[in-house]
């Protein structure tokens, strides 16, 4: 009898704890979710990967290269694969790593990195983002980002507990109102992201840009946190100038970068975060509970990128000029309109024409995506993902590829071009 009393008492406490909470599958009650998850999606550049995937499309949604890395890198990796290290290395990453780092961005930077106290490895330029807002953000904090921005920053934002603001990117030269940016941080915003170059419009911002920026950060009393990861793909005659290196920035500029995209290794996911010491160390905490530490024996094999002599970067340029060119010359013969990178691997393309097809009527971009990977075979990913604004008539392609690819996907691209005519 007092076996049912007491299963009796339980089940009405379990009921009484499933008010409110959310439906699972089954029909079965399950606690409520956080609030902010459902603020954000998925990412979309990576469904869209995994429908091209599935469709056995070309991929040219997700930005990574289809060609190896440099044969010295993957040989060191074959070296550490039966040397080591595979245990853990130092949390904010292992020493030779951080003092590669800190001689090769050191010079663009225009000043001697310390890789104890300025320096924290971590997993991918992602958790580099994140790592550097959850350490300056306080709940309420309200962080400006550029639009169009790459999809992450608003999550990142979120997921920090600050609340995102947007300055728009003004096409087609995609400049910015300075006043905008002033009236952000007077309303008390904390910091402003940038991505320089810009994913997904290829935007580099000039040094006076730049310096309009950062003297509004220093009079606010405010961060820069940069996006640094396109650095090397930088088209003439535009030059790429870091936020950290402009006059009194240092002391306010958090440098987020990446290792992915100038050695083509994304799916090793080493990324780093620069700053002054102070910020430095508080990234430190915050970073050793979210991953602990990148992967041991892929730090020991990059070290040989991070010292490749500058020739190097030089015939990355010029590679990438050759794809961007296979790409943009292939787009003009087919008649796709699309603007000019002068950074970065990605183009826009201006889809209005065919939504304007009475065959693609109330099309979203995403749809018309969806339907180019299953009916073209070439994946791109909408642009409605990137701008805070209601653009729905813009897609980005990636060059990333070798120049077969390319050539590949502007012949498919050419008979949906051909639906104009």
């Amino acid at each position: 009898m007092q076996v049912h009393v007491c299963q009796d008492i339980v089940l009405k406490a379990i009921a009484r704890s499933n008010l409110g909470r959310n439906v699972g599958k089954g029909g079965k009650n399950m606690p409520k979710l956080s609030e902010r998850v459902g603020t954000f999606t998925d990412s979309v550049i990576r469904r869209m990967t995994r429908i091209s995937d599935e469709y056995d499309a070309i991929n040219l949604s997700q930005g990574f290269p289809d060609f190896d890395p440099p044969k010295e890198i993957m040989d060191a990796l074959a070296k550490a694969a039966y040397a080591g290290p595979h245990q853990y290395s130092v949390t904010f990453g292992a020493k030779n790593f951080r003092e590669a780092l800190a001689r090769k961005q050191g010079k663009a930077i225009g000043r001697t990195i310390n890789p104890e106290t300025e320096i924290v490895v971590t997993c991918g330029g992602t958790e580099a983002m994140m790592c550097a807002m959850m350490t300056i953000c306080n709940p309420g904090d309200k962080v400006m980002v550029f639009s169009p921005f790459y999809e992450n920053y608003g999550a990142d934002a979120i997921l920090s507990g600050a609340d995102p603001t947007y300055i728009p990117l003004v096409p087609p030269e995609y400049g910015f109102d300075i006043s905008l940016i002033e009236q952000g941080f007077k309303d008390g915003a904390k910091a402003i992201i940038v991505c320089n170059p810009s994913n997904p419009c290829g935007k580099v911002f000039s040094r006076e840009e730049l310096m309009q920026i950062g003297e509004l950060a220093v009079k606010y009393d405010a961060f820069v946190v940069t996006d640094e990861v396109y650095e090397h793909l930088v088209y003439a005659p535009n030059h790429h100038t870091c936020m950290a290196s402009l006059p009194g920035m240092y002391g306010h500029t958090i440098t987020c970068n990446s290792l992915s995209k100038t050695y083509s290794i994304t799916g090793w996911r080493l990324g780093y975060l620069i700053g002054p010491e102070e910020v430095i160390e508080a990234a430190k905490k915050v970073h050793d509970f979210l991953t602990v530490g990148a992967a041991a024996p892929l730090q020991e094999a990059a070290v040989t990128g991070l010292n490749f002599p500058d020739s190097y970067y030089e015939k990355l340029l010029e590679t990438y000029t050759k794809k961007r060119a296979c790409l943009l010359d292939g787009l003009d013969r087919i008649g796709l309109k699309h603007n000019i990178p002068q950074g970065t691997y990605f183009v826009l393309i201006d889809i209005q024409d065919f939504l304007d097809l009475p065959q693609f009527a109330g099309y979203t971009d995403l749809e018309f995506c969806e339907w180019m990977i299953k009916n073209i075979g070439v994946a791109a990913v909408p642009g409605s993902s990137f701008f805070k604004e209601d653009v729905n008539h813009l897609i980005r392609l990636h060059f990333a590829r070798e120049e077969k690819t390319i050539d590949e996907a502007i012949g498919r691209l050419a008979k949906m071009a051909a639906l104009l005519q």
